[in-house]
């Protein structure tokens, strides 16, 4: 698959997923997944029609945003996102501990993270227009289904990052112990 390797950044492969899921694939040389990482975001992001939502929140329309949102479609979308930026940053560190003839780590890094981003998104988007959020002045902005995902994604990833690093701390501590 590859033919020669070269230093990979993991930062660098996790920003160019963050563009558009599947670019820090192709960076990392990973061209099958990259493609259909691209491939399914294509797909996910115009039969949810997010890209108008998107609009529609940025030019503060929430109706429109509301009602132009597929949300069938729409809770794939933060799946497709998290595992993108997941996968690129961890294959650019393994493909550098093969390069630096390292035994490959059995420990992935931001699992936590991600996996909380993605139930975090899924439930943001779900509950958006919850009575809480429409009642009070101060999270009227979460009633945007975009927003609220983030909200909720960042806020959930946050905990799975830390409960991961507890986790990690004690099995270590384990097995050092």
């Amino acid at each position: 698959m590859r033919q020669s390797r070269q230093y990979k950044s993991p930062n660098a492969a996790m920003m160019w997923s963050l563009v558009l899921p599947g670019l820090g694939q192709l960076y990392n040389k990973d061209y099958l997944i990259g493609f259909a990482l691209i491939g399914l975001e294509f797909v996910v992001n115009l039969n949810s029609n997010l890209n108008l939502s998107l609009i529609s929140t940025f030019i503060g329309d929430i109706h429109s945003a509301h009602h132009i949102i597929n949300y069938s479609w729409g809770l794939f979308y933060p799946s497709i996102y998290g595992f993108a930026i997941w996968q690129a940053f961890n294959s650019a560190k393994a493909n550098n501990d093969k390069m630096a003839g390292k035994e490959a780590e059995r420990r992935t890094y931001f699992s936590g993270f991600f996996i909380g981003l993605v139930i975090g998104m899924d439930f943001g988007l779900f509950w958006h227009d919850s009575g809480f959020i429409i009642h009070h002045q101060a999270t009227r902005f979460l009633d945007y289904p975009v927003f609220n995902g983030i909200v909720f994604g960042l806020i959930l990833g946050f905990l799975g990052s830390i409960m991961e690093n507890k986790v990690y701390r004690k099995s270590k501590a384990a097995n050092y112990g």
